[in-house]
């Protein structure tokens, strides 16, 4: 075995009685490192020691871990999770790895973000969003340095590194701080006070936010570049593919819709289920009890349906490719049992409809005002959705819906 793998690493000398707990973990990292990075050995062993150090320390600082008497086996289990989390990231790439880091902390505090005497629209929300991450990254940057004893140059060279200080933002954004009778997100205490109190200049590019500053506060921009960093988290993604981008077509019109019929407590659900968020993080995150949440969920709903099937029903069903040139998305068999319930004037709509007819000459052919002919629409469509979905029509459904 190389003298990368076998080297004592600096948390033995002040953990005592744990040091061979130590030596276990450390080794566990590095081994797994090797296996599933391409990393170069030193690199896997900075990283390994890095992680090895900080697991200890909360270890021997946390009064819970300690009264527990399970201190190796919680060790273990942090160690596991952190591993976990940085391989993802390297799995991710660079690119990627910015983006869902991005994604994920925008959807923790995109309720917090709402300046005094502001209404912001969704767009404004997220421009707001993006200038504080900015100055996140960089405390989290300085964090990182300053928690792993790191000079104030030091940057991610590898993608290793820049995997492993991504993860750590996550962690460092995600960390519970203590209040009066409650804790809280250090994310969203940070965005709250931006948000609060928003000096005259806030955008920040995010090339000067991963370089970093020597201090800890708001310090200088004149530290030499972070090269790496700021190459590798200011990549712009790679073009989506034509599904995705009429996807967050998708999105961000059922966003303005949301923000129109001031349903912002519905935008902020709806961004947070974008995440794949579990009930109860959602619950804590919005602050709600399983009632509050169960109606602004049933609420949601309500507005998804009226968005899907009146208002932008032609755009969901392109890119749910249910369009009328493809008789709604169901089979023939479907499409025949469908058209069959139909009355003589839904059947009728439903041509004209298909032929490209504008809605005020079908209303005019059909005598009915346009809020008439909305509500047999919707109801036609609605009809379609049903039989799509339908756990009786076998395996027919949209896998977007």
């Amino acid at each position: 075995m190389n003298s990368a793998a076998t080297a004592t690493i600096p948390t033995a000398t002040f953990l005592g009685e744990h040091t061979i707990g130590v030596e276990v973990i450390f080794q566990l990292l590095y081994k797994e490192f090797r296996q599933s990075t391409k990393a170069s050995e030193q690199n896997c062993h900075d990283v390994a020691t890095r992680i090895t150090t900080e697991v200890y320390r909360i270890c021997s600082e946390s009064k819970r871990i300690q009264a527990s008497g399970a201190v190796e086996s919680s060790a273990m289990t942090l160690a596991r999770h952190r591993l976990q989390q940085c391989q993802r990231y390297y799995q991710l790439g660079s690119t990627r790895g910015r983006v869902e880091l991005h994604s994920t902390l925008s959807a923790i505090i995109y309720r917090y973000i709402n300046p005094p005497q502001r209404q912001l629209s969704y767009q404004g929300r997220l421009t707001i969003i993006e200038d504080f991450l900015q100055g996140f990254y960089l405390e989290a940057l300085n964090a990182f340095r300053r928690e792993n004893q790191l000079g104030t140059t030091y940057r991610p060279q590898s993608l290793l590194e820049l995997a492993e200080y991504m993860a750590f933002t996550e962690r460092y954004g995600k960390r519970r701080i203590p209040l009066p009778g409650r804790q809280q997100q250090l994310i969203i205490l940070r965005a709250q006070t931006f948000s609060q109190q928003q000096p005259p200049e806030t955008s920040v590019d995010i090339e000067q936010a991963s370089e970093g500053s020597s201090g800890d506060g708001d310090g200088s921009w004149e530290e030499p570049a972070v090269h790496q960093l700021r190459s590798t988290m200011a990549t712009q993604p790679e073009p989506e593919p034509e599904e995705d981008t009429l996807r967050s077509v998708v999105i961000t019109e059922l966003m303005s819709y949301l923000e129109q019929k001031q349903q912002s407590d519905c935008a902020d659900y709806f961004s947070l289920r974008l995440k794949d968020l579990s009930t109860q993080e959602i619950e804590t995150i919005l602050n709600l009890t399983p009632r509050q949440r169960d109606y602004l969920q049933q609420r949601f709903k309500y507005h998804l349906i009226r968005f899907a099937l009146l208002h932008r029903w032609e755009l969901v069903h392109e890119w749910l490719e249910a369009s009328l040139h493809t008789n709604l998305g169901l089979t023939p068999q479907q499409w025949e049992a469908y058209t069959s319930q139909l009355d003589e004037k839904q059947r009728s709509l439903l041509d004209l409809k298909q032929q490209g007819q504008p809605d005020e000459k079908i209303a005019k052919a059909l005598g009915l005002s346009m809020a008439q002919l909305q509500k047999r629409w919707f109801k036609i469509l609605e009809q379609a959705w049903e039989i799509r979905n339908s756990l009786v029509s076998g395996s027919g459904a949209s896998t977007h819906e």
